[in-house]
């Protein structure tokens, strides 16, 4: 008789990525994992394989869930300039409401493992370059709108907000000072003028 799992694997994920993204990968222990998700051991390795399998799944579901889904509802539901600040404003809203500062599991990720995991280099590479689209996007329709000045190249303009944002969620981590983060973020908006 096969296997059946005895547990909601999509609901599983999402709990494994909680821990991931407020611990880090090296952080998160398989028992961390287990407790979190509430799955014994021997079901998660059958079902992902092993914490790296996981972790990937985890990393994928994040931005399908959350980067995607983000960008896709800021760019039809603002206008360019708006889903742009949108965009920045979604990193701090846990902050200024005092919550967590986990950041972004991405950029987390990128400084944790980047730089000597290829497979997860990829995937952060795709999500930046995604996020640069968004803001070249947003720039060529801001300018034909008139939000964001005509002389503004939308493949510079889009690659400085990318670093600004970048930054701005590595300081959600380390320095979450409400003053700073929204500095960062009208001096970003001012370089569309």
């Amino acid at each position: 008789m096969p296997w059946t799992k005895n547990f909601d694997v999509t609901e599983t994920l999402e709990k494994a990525m909680q821990a991931f993204w407020a611990h880090g990968y090296e952080a998160t222990s398989m028992q961390d994992l287990v407790d979190c998700t509430g799955v014994n051991r021997g079901s998660l390795y059958a079902t992902y394989g092993d914490k790296r399998a996981l972790f990937l799944a985890a990393l994928r579901m994040y931005d399908s869930k959350m980067r995607h889904s983000l960008l896709a509802d800021l760019e039809t539901r603002n206008s360019p300039r708006d889903a742009i600040r949108g965009l920045f404003q979604a990193f701090m809203t846990d902050i200024a409401d005092g919550g967590s500062n986990r950041g972004c599991l991405l950029t987390n990720t990128a400084l944790e493992l980047s730089a000597h995991d290829p497979e997860v280099a990829q995937i952060v590479a795709h999500a930046q370059e995604q996020i640069e689209a968004f803001f070249a996007r947003l720039i060529t329709e801001g300018k034909k709108r008139g939000e964001i000045g005509d002389h503004i190249n939308a493949g510079d303009g889009a690659r400085g907000l990318l670093a600004s944002l970048i930054g701005l969620v590595v300081l959600v981590r380390s320095r979450p000072d409400g003053t700073l983060l929204r500095s960062i973020v009208d001096d970003a908006m001012r370089r569309l003028d």
